[in-house]
């Protein structure tokens, strides 16, 4: 059993800036795949960004050139750097990790960006 604790939500004006960590039950050097995802209201859930365990990185479209995902992998936590932020991108942010072929997410920190 994996857990994944989400922490760095809040209310933050456009343009402004946070950064979400997820910190991880186990060791996260070898975990092929873990990603951030997010769901607003009356939204499916998609996918944010992804890194490697060999930290190749991999970003949704709307949000490449503002979010930055990185990880420690010593602190066994991902991060998600988001600057820049957009009315948009209000939403419940999610941690996700593939560990052998399994699917863990985090309980989801809320990101709410006022205009």
């Amino acid at each position: 059993q994996v857990r994944l604790v989400e922490s760095g939500g809040g209310l933050v004006q456009a343009g402004g800036s946070l950064r979400l960590s997820c910190a991880a039950s186990i060791s996260i050097f070898s975990i092929n795949y873990m990603g951030w995802f997010r769901q607003a209201p009356g939204k499916q859930r998609e996918l944010v960004a992804t890194i490697t365990s060999g930290g190749r990185t991999n970003y949704a479209d709307s949000v490449k050139g503002r979010f930055t995902i990185s990880k420690d992998n010593a602190e066994n936590t991902v991060y998600l750097q988001i600057s820049g932020l957009k009315p948009e991108d209000t939403a419940v942010y999610y941690c996700n990790a593939l560990v052998q072929f399994t699917n863990y997410w985090g309980q989801g920190t809320q990101v709410t960006v006022s205009s």
